[in-house]
């Protein structure tokens, strides 16, 4: 296949303990001999460590974040098109997904192509709407609720023991033990993120994570297993190893073909003590461990870059198991006339070759 030489724009550089996917997107990229391109970091805060990664981005932009609205969002991206003259962009949140579903008239011209599931598609993976996959195609989600008032958490016990998960319908989870901290988990997840708040019953095993890349026609190009190694706080793997399952890779590509999924997306799997799988989420990006599969063998995001371009990519080769990563948190050091620029700019150019 030809050497890749797009501008790309990447988007979720907050490398921090919870960390976005930009960063890792960027150095699948930029490590990849058949990348020849520019990769243009878009980010939401002057702090997000990104722009401070010269050596992965040849410049980087602050942009509005998505509650300021699309024509915000569309405005900001026409100026830095018109310095930047990307060819791609990669959008790595969930929050940024709506503005840019089924908008590829807008994004063209303004000379972006992007690899994106449709609204339709992005809806039916909802937490709130899992369960749908469940009983419409047997998927094995675990039972679950939607609260859209504190009421109903007196009663989950009813529903299934505790302890039991408390969601956010975009981020986050929360394991409760009892009525109280469910209540306490109910209002902090509305508080940050609305509604409806997800009770689901919890199952005890261990995670397992696959990032996927659909063709948008119930085809899946690639696919990763890993297994998380470490947690931070949160959560987030902090280190993993690439794992060979094959019922793990069959869930996931009966997910991609039910949903005709179009793009990457993370799925996120228990499986519990007798070894049966029950999934979890479905999230509709790539994950911030993207780059394990560049290391094992699947450069997902460059796959990505290029279905948007048009490129024709039907498969990857297969991955190697036993690859593995390890997070690394590190300071680099500035001066304060640097982020006075980027403060008043909005932008952050020059990429360290050497």
């Amino acid at each position: 296949m030809a050497r890749f030489t797009e501008t790309v724009l990447v988007t979720g550089l907050n490398a921090t303990d919870n960390p976005g996917p930009g960063v890792a997107v960027a150095q699948s990229l930029r490590d990849d001999p058949d990348f020849g391109g520019r990769i243009i970091g878009l980010a939401y805060d002057m702090l997000d460590p990104g722009h401070f990664l010269p050596d992965l981005f040849d410049a980087s932009y602050l942009i509005p974040y998505p509650s300021g609205g699309r024509e915000a969002l569309f405005d900001r991206l026409a100026y830095i098109q018109e310095r930047e003259h990307a060819g791609v962009l990669l959008p790595n949140l969930d929050s940024e997904l709506p503005a840019l579903m089924g908008q590829e008239a807008a994004l063209g011209a303004l000379g972006l192509r992007t690899f994106l599931p449709s609204r339709a598609q992005f809806d039916q993976r909802n937490k709130d709407r899992l369960g749908e996959l469940r009983d419409k195609f047997g998927i094995p989600v675990p039972r679950s609720v939607n609260l859209v008032e504190v009421e109903g958490v007196y009663a989950l016990h009813k529903l299934f023991p505790f302890p039991m998960v408390i969601k956010s319908p975009f981020y986050g989870a929360t394991i409760v033990h009892n009525t109280d901290e469910a209540v306490h988990a109910f209002w902090s997840a509305a508080a940050q993120w609305g509604y409806p708040v997800i009770a689901q019953a919890y199952v005890e095993g261990e995670e397992v994570n696959v990032t996927a890349l659909g063709d948008g026609r119930g085809g899946m190009v690639g696919a990763v297993a890993m297994k998380k190694m470490l947690l931070t706080d949160k959560g987030k793997g902090w280190a993993g190893v690439t794992i060979r399952d094959r019922g793990l890779l069959s869930l996931s590509e009966e997910l991609l073909r039910v949903l005709s999924w179009r793009g990457p997306c993370e799925i996120e799997v228990r499986r519990d003590r007798q070894g049966a799988f029950h999934l979890l989420e479905i999230n509709p990006r790539m994950p911030a461990w993207v780059d394990l599969c560049f290391g094992a063998g699947q450069n997902i995001p460059l796959a990505t870059a290029r279905l948007a371009a048009g490129e024709a990519v039907t498969s990857l080769p297969d991955y190697r198991v036993g690859a593995a990563f390890v997070r690394v948190s590190t300071n680099t050091l500035l001066t304060i006339e640097e982020l006075e620029t980027l403060s008043s700019a909005g932008e952050r150019h020059g990429r360290r070759t050497s």
